[in-house]
């Protein structure tokens, strides 16, 4: 029979396991309950009869205290909060990709503005940017020239932020390579 990997449930969101009631392994535990009031240090079986009395669970909120805190609270809702958190710090965050511009060196006035505005774009969004530099032909010849069209490049977009280099102006197989990071 095929197994359908598709239809595995996997958690969506990272969320941390907290251990509950039963599965708390420690002796002693210290026992605060939801509105912040200390019941102090007890052993693991009072401290689930007193949670067992106010109807809450004894959730191991910090294992490595010593000993280690436990709360009384209810553990759906707990749980529900923590992964509410945990989806909304995955949609507030912005994973950085390198964009990659490619520049010429006969390139001309207006094509040089359009790459400096999507250099722009890109590192106001948060992305690196790969400045790329391809010589064709004779063009290898004078490397210098090369060398200094994107390093003109690298100051006009100086001009707009602070910029931090993340790799130096490189040549590798006919072609300079640059990697630069907003600061």
């Amino acid at each position: 029979m095929r197994i359908h990997r598709h239809r595995q449930r996997k958690p969506k969101y990272n969320v941390q396991e907290y251990r509950v009631n039963q599965t708390i392994t420690a002796p002693q535990v210290r026992v605060v309950d939801e509105d912040g009031t200390a019941y102090g240090v007890l052993d693991i079986a009072s401290a689930l009869t007193l949670a067992a009395q106010k109807e809450k669970d004894l959730v191991e909120v910090s294992p490595k205290g010593d000993p280690p805190v436990c709360r009384l609270l209810n553990y759906g809702h707990f749980r529900y909060q923590k992964e509410k958190e945990a989806r909304k710090a995955k949609t507030q965050s912005h994973e950085v990709e390198v964009k990659g511009v490619r520049l010429t060196v006969r390139m001309g006035e207006g094509d040089w503005a359009v790459r400096l505005g999507q250099a722009k774009k890109f590192l106001e969004r948060g992305d690196k940017v790969r400045l790329e530099l391809i010589l064709r032909g004779r063009e290898k010849a004078h490397k210098e020239v090369g060398q200094d069209r994107i390093n003109e490049f690298m100051v006009d977009l100086k001009g707009f932020f602070p910029l931090r280099v993340e790799q130096t102006v490189t040549f590798q197989a006919g072609r300079f390579i640059a990697i630069l990071a907003r600061e």
